[in-house]
């Protein structure tokens, strides 16, 4: 049998855009002949894999899975909704999603990691998919929250089935883990799939954000004709106001219409240390150049 080297493997990916794994077993199967291990991705239909990268994937799901105080969130897109509903498809978010509460927030990290019970790696295992499906797909971002001793929570919205759907939440609560501590981080997550909040408490504001609103609100004020004093007063008003918009500990409970988040949590003898929420396509259509590369990438192409 010929040798099957590193560069020959490499070639033949460069070549089809095929996965390593593929490739390398191509050319064990037709004796380290490249035309032949061209012709047998391409009956398997892995070669066609590439060509779809330039197309732009803006549906798909977002997944979530949990672990004791741990929760992780992928999005993978996909070219159509039809997709989403695609039971291999949802299959292999929910398992990209458990890979990911053991490797971390880096993306690149989670596409090198083993695809469990394939030999490949999830970006491999992409590929994939691409060429069973047929469409162009993406392991776009994920996001893990680690709480020791405390708890972690997800809430989906409008879920397909648990864990999948096109909004996900993980939230992290710091305090004695119960079920009680449980319900409350859903509900927290439910109440950030809701209102949107960019800050998880009044430090987090973006001091950039927080300046541009100051200008906009001292102008808004000054329009008055009111003196100095009384527009300095105005905008600290109108500040807080912003800050009940936008951070999460200031925000109006949406369950009871009443109290604040951060009142709420504090009654619970929790702490809220972070929150990630994930809408499903969001900024794709503005990135969608860089969005093609990154497929590529993840294809190996």
């Amino acid at each position: 049998m010929a040798e099957i080297t590193a560069a020959l493997v490499k070639d033949l990916r460069e070549t089809t855009g095929a996965g390593m794994m593929d490739c390398k077993k191509a050319l064990t199967e037709t004796n380290g002949d490249k035309e032949a291990a061209v012709d047998w991705l391409r009956k398997k239909g892995l070669s066609a894999a590439a060509k779809k990268s330039g197309r732009v994937a803006a549906e798909g799901l977002v997944g979530v899975a949990l672990a004791p105080g741990k929760a992780a969130m992928v999005e993978i897109n996909a070219e159509t909704d039809f997709v989403a509903r695609n039971e291999a498809f949802q299959n292999f978010v929910e398992t990209v999603a458990k890979v990911a509460l053991s490797t971390g927030e880096d993306v690149e990290a989670l596409k090198a990691a083993a695809y469990p019970g394939t030999g490949r790696s999830v970006a491999e295992e992409t590929v994939h998919m691409v060429a069973t499906i047929g469409e162009n797909m993406n392991v776009r971002r994920v996001a893990v929250i680690e709480v020791p001793g405390g708890t972690a929570a997800a809430y989906i919205h409008g879920a397909l089935k648990p864990g999948l759907g096109k909004i996900g939440v993980i939230v992290g609560l710091e305090g004695n883990a119960s079920e009680a501590l449980e319900t409350l981080g859903r509900q927290i997550g439910m109440h950030v799939a809701a209102t949107r909040p960019d800050a998880l408490s009044v430090a987090d504001v973006d001091p950039a954000a927080l300046e541009r609103e100051k200008n906009v609100l001292s102008e808004q004020a000054r329009a008055s004709g009111k003196p100095e004093a009384i527009i300095e007063k105005m905008v600290e008003g109108r500040v807080k106001k912003y800050y009940e918009d936008v951070v999460l500990l200031e925000q109006t409970w949406v369950h009871d219409g009443e109290s604040k988040v951060k009142d709420v949590v504090a009654k619970a003898g929790a702490q809220l240390s972070r929150f990630v929420r994930f809408t499903l396509g969001e900024g794709i259509e503005k990135e969608a150049t860089d969005f093609a590369a990154e497929v590529a990438a993840a294809a190996g192409v």
